[in-house]
C-alpha cells in the first residue's frame, strides 16, 4: 500500500495528504452502493484524504464506507483519515452555515471534519436547489459567512476552514476581515490551467492550494478534453512509460499542491498513486509550462444581469 506524502497547512499546523480521493459524480445523484464500494477500495489502496460536498450527494455513502472500513480493520481510527466537505451556496448565509455543517456531519456519521470549504464565492436564496434559477443568485456577504465558518472551527466541528473557486481579488476581500485565515483554496488546476498568479498569491498569504479537475474533467459541463489530448503531455508520457494522467498528477505534485482525483476503477485508483517514485525532468517541466492556457470551468450559470456576476470577468476577476 502506498504512503501518500502530506503538506503542512500553515494557518493551523495540521497536515493534508497530497493526493485525495474525489467523490463527485456528474450528474450529482450519487449511487450509494457504488460510491461506498469505491471509497472502501480507495482506503484499501492507500487513500486517506476524501473530498465530498453537500452538492455531490456523496456524504452519506462516504460515511458508510468509513464506518465499514473501521469495522473491517482497514483503518484503526477515524483520525487516520482527512475528510473535506463543502458549504453549498444556498446555505452560504450567516445563520445557515452551522446547521449546514451539522447536517453534513450527520450524513457522514462523524463528529468533526478535517476541512470545511465555502464551495463557491456566491450565495443562492435559502432553499434553492441545483439546477438553480437566475433569480436565486445573490451576492455573498463574505464577512458574515466567514464569521460563521470561523465559529465552526472554534466549536471544533471542523479542524480547518477554507474556500473553493476564490480568485486573488476575492481572497483579498475575505482576508481583510478574517480572524482565522483560510487554510486551503480548492481550485481548478491542471497543465492547461496552471493557476500561476493565484498560486503565487496563495503562497504569499500562507494558503494551501488543492487542485480539482487535474485531468480536465472531460465529460462534465465544465470539463475539457485539452488535457488528455495534449500532444506535449502525450510525448512526455510515452518517454516516461507513464500515462498522461500520471504525468498530470506528477506535475501537480511537483508544484507543492495537493490534488483530488476521481476514479471508481480499481486499477486506475492504483495508477493515480504511482506518481511518487519517479520525476519529470527540467526539460519536461519547461515543455509543460509552454502549454497554452485556458480555464475549463467558467461557471456561466452564475451570470445574470440581476445578480452579482454580470460577466465572466466579474466571476474570475481577470483570471481567465
Amino acid at each position: 500500500m502506498v504512503t501518500i506524502p502530506v503538506a503542512a497547512l500553515t494557518s493551523t499546523g495540521k497536515t493534508i495528504p497530497l493526493v485525495g480521493f474525489g467523490t463527485a459524480e456528474y450528474p450529482f445523484s450519487s449511487s450509494n452502493e457504488a460510491s461506498k464500494e469505491a471509497a472502501l477500495q480507495a482506503i484499501r489502496s492507500g487513500y486517506r484524504h476524501f473530498d465530498t460536498a453537500a452538492l455531490y450527494q456523496s456524504e452519506q455513502p462516504l460515511g458508510e464506507a468509513i464506518a465499514e472500513a473501521l469495522s473491517l480493520g482497514l483503518i484503526k481510527s477515524r483520525d487516520e483519515l482527512f475528510i473535506t466537505s463543502k458549504l453549498w451556496v444556498s446555505n452560504a448565509h450567516r445563520h445557515l452555515v452551522l446547521p449546514a455543517l451539522q447536517n453534513t456531519l450527520k450524513n457522514l456519521g462523524l463528529e468533526y471534519l478535517d476541512l470545511y470549504l465555502i464551495h463557491f464565492p456566491a450565495s443562492l436564496r435559502p432553499g434553492s436547489v441545483y439546477p438553480f434559477k437566475e433569480d436565486d443568485i445573490v451576492a455573498m456577504d463574505y464577512e458574515s459567512v466567514w464569521e460563521a465558518m470561523e465559529e465552526c472551527q472554534l466549536l471544533r466541528l471542523t479542524k480547518t476552514i477554507g474556500v473553493s473557486n476564490f480568485t486573488c481579488k476575492k481572497l483579498h476581500k475575505l482576508l481583510a476581515t478574517a480572524k482565522i485565515h483560510p487554510a486551503v483554496n480548492q481550485v481548478e488546476m491542471n497543465p492547461v490551467w496552471q493557476q500561476t498568479k493565484l498560486r503565487e498569491f496563495c503562497e504569499e498569504k500562507g494558503i494551501h492550494i488543492t487542485a480539482y479537475s487535474p485531468l480536465g474533467a472531460k465529460g462534465t459541463p465544465w470539463g475539457t478534453s485539452r488535457v488528455m489530448e495534449s500532444e506535449i503531455l502525450k510525448e512526455i508520457a510515452t518517454s516516461k512509460g507513464k500515462t498522461i494522467a500520471q504525468v498530470c498528477l506528477r506535475w501537480i505534485y511537483t508544484q507543492g499542491v495537493s490534488v483530488v482525483v476521481k476514479s471508481f476503477d480499481k486499477e486506475r485508483m492504483k495508477e493515480n498513486l504511482d506518481i511518487f517514485d519517479w520525476k519529470l525532468s527540467a526539460e519536461d517541466l519547461h515543455k509543460i509550462e509552454q502549454i497554452p492556457q485556458s480555464r475549463g470551468s467558467l461557471a456561466e450559470v452564475y451570470i445574470t444581469e440581476k445578480g452579482p456576476f454580470k460577466s465572466i470577468e466579474d466571476i474570475w476577476d481577470g483570471e481567465i
